[in-house]
């Protein structure tokens, strides 16, 4: 029989954990439904984790509370009772994630971010001899720059499909995705060590985003036929490096000055001529001078390395506009054409 001491030192949050079970799922449930979701994340974990309390320690946790009540007789903790208190008031799937997140690792919640960190050819050998859904689902998952990486090593018939089926791919199931980490953790990821946007357009334009920009062309054509008002809607939330010299002057210039080290100068030795003038005219003369010998200085450079670059500086431009650092195009700015190269 496990030993309970008689005395235990609690945290705050682990106070309001006790008070919490004290009151009962119910009131428990009203209760927290009056926190944001940081303070539920903090409570529900320290619920969660709290173990078998002591009636002193529950007596004393009451009396700080001014709550009045005397020798009560304990409370447990547990993950099914801080997940059934959630259940009183949150969806399903939102319970599903907050307490994913509590339990860590043994949810699968590393899973994913140590299946990012392989190499893309392994990734595709492994996914070859499983059905395009479920390649769909696991892809629909991973960083969208691992995605654009693993789909051009499939046949092109059956990239498309692929894609296909992620953009028709409804939200999974917290069943579905627990199938999907176990089967990856056993079979794949053995014994090495989650969180999707709420929009799956987004995340598929992510990852359009980071394609080769001629792959992507290729595919285009058959995606806006066979799903042409989901690939519209993707197309509508791409950003892509072209769409940086739709930026105004002070923006972009301040999108240049906040890069760090080579990555303008390789980003654009992979550009077009049109949008590396772009570039070079928002600087002062002397700073157009030193990007010019920068990029001369580089010498041959391999066209992922300036891919890799120009990612860079897309994440940028989303984090200074954020920030309201910059503004971003919008639909009705001006693009520039093939024409004007």
């Amino acid at each position: 029989m496990k030993y309970t001491p008689e005395y235990v030192s609690l945290r705050g949050v682990e106070k309001a954990a006790v008070l919490f079970l004290c009151v009962g799922e119910e009131r428990g449930s009203e209760l927290m439904s009056q926190l944001d979701e940081a303070e539920i994340q903090q409570i529900t974990q320290a619920m969660a984790l709290l173990g078998t309390i002591p009636a002193s320690a529950v007596e004393e946790v009451l009396v700080e509370f001014q709550a009045g009540i005397v020798g009560a007789s304990g409370v447990v903790g547990s993950f099914e009772i801080a997940e059934r208190m959630l259940a009183g008031f949150l969806p399903k799937q939102k319970v599903g994630e907050i307490m994913a997140e509590i339990r860590g690792p043994a949810s699968g919640r590393n899973i994913w971010e140590t299946f990012a960190t392989l190499n893309e050819q392994m990734i595709h050998t492994y996914l070859s001899g499983e059905t395009d859904q479920t390649i769909a689902a696991i892809l629909s998952r991973v960083k969208p720059d691992v995605a654009a990486r693993v789909l051009p090593l499939f046949e092109r018939d059956r990239m498309t499909g692929i894609v296909g089926r992620m953009i028709a791919l409804e939200t999974l199931p917290r069943f579905s995705v627990e199938v999907l980490e176990e089967t990856l953790e056993k079979d794949f990821l053995r014994s090495v060590s989650r969180r999707t946007g709420p929009d799956p357009h987004q995340r598929i334009a992510d990852m359009f985003n980071k394609l080769d920009s001629g792959l992507f062309e290729e595919i285009s054509g058959t995606l806006a036929a066979e799903s042409p008002q989901a690939f519209a809607a993707i197309k509508q939330k791409m950003f892509t490096f072209d769409d940086l010299a739709r930026l105004d002057q002070n923006s972009l210039s301040r999108l240049i000055r906040s890069a760090e080290g080579p990555v303008v100068p390789l980003a654009l030795r992979g550009a077009k001529k049109g949008i590396r003038d772009r570039f070079i005219e928002a600087l002062t003369v002397r700073a157009r001078e030193m990007l010019l010998e920068e990029m001369a200085a580089l010498g041959p450079v391999r066209a992922r390395d300036a891919r890799d670059a120009q990612d860079k500086l897309i994440d940028l431009a989303n984090d200074l506009a954020r920030q309201n650092i910059i503004r971003l195009p919008s639909e009705d700015d001006p693009l520039l054409t093939e024409g004007e190269f």
